[in-house]
């Protein structure tokens, strides 16, 4: 009997400690899931830094011809139909994928032209490649022959929101429109 209490305090001890310690478990691993560190004209800046606001980031780069703008100005748009107590709290981060043709001052120019809350940055390939291989995030340089482009970049088209508490909240594809990028702001901003 004694022996079959220690067991059953044990198990109990054991649920509580999971279900205790399980929460900063699971925030610990979205963190460096979605963590990232890159360069803009400004400086360096990580994830970290944007906590207390709404963070939409973006990965494409300037030269794309209409995937990137066609995405960049939805958010742009959504944020222009909030009022502005709300649009002051989301920053949009485009993140480029093409470090050797985007330069620091063209990626923050890019990300302004869209809108005055956004930044522009990039990194090395190397961290690049780490970065939107933890947010599941694709590109690739495609040839282009004949072209004076020289390669595009095939890459996803995903805002991915997180609430101001850094934690993921919405993964918005290329085809959402404006609406329903800026009803997802809202309730993120609530």
């Amino acid at each position: 009997m004694n022996k079959l209490f220690k067991i059953i305090v044990i198990v109990l001890v054991s649920v509580m400690l999971i279900v205790i310690i399980k929460p900063y478990v699971d925030d610990y691993k979205e963190h460096k899931q979605y963590d990232f560190t890159v360069e803009t004209i400004d400086g360096k800046i990580s994830k970290d830094d944007f906590k207390g606001k709404v963070l939409a980031i973006y990965f494409g780069y300037t030269y794309c011809p209409d995937v990137c703008p066609t995405s960049l100005s939805s958010l742009a748009q959504a944020l222009k139909e909030l009022p502005d107590e709300k649009s002051k709290d989301v920053v949009g981060l485009f993140i480029s994928v093409d470090p050797d043709r985007d330069t620091l001052k063209n990626i923050k120019a890019y990300a302004q032209y869209f809108h005055p809350n956004y930044i522009g940055g990039t990194s090395t390939k190397e961290n690049i490649d780490e970065i939107t291989s933890r947010y599941k995030a694709y590109y690739k340089k495609v040839k282009l022959e004949n072209s004076a482009m020289n390669y595009s970049v095939a890459h996803t088209s995903v805002i991915y929101i997180f609430g101001k508490d850094g934690k993921l909240k919405e993964a918005v594809t290329h085809f959402s429109n404006p609406t329903k990028i800026k009803e997802s702001l809202e309730k993120i901003l609530q």
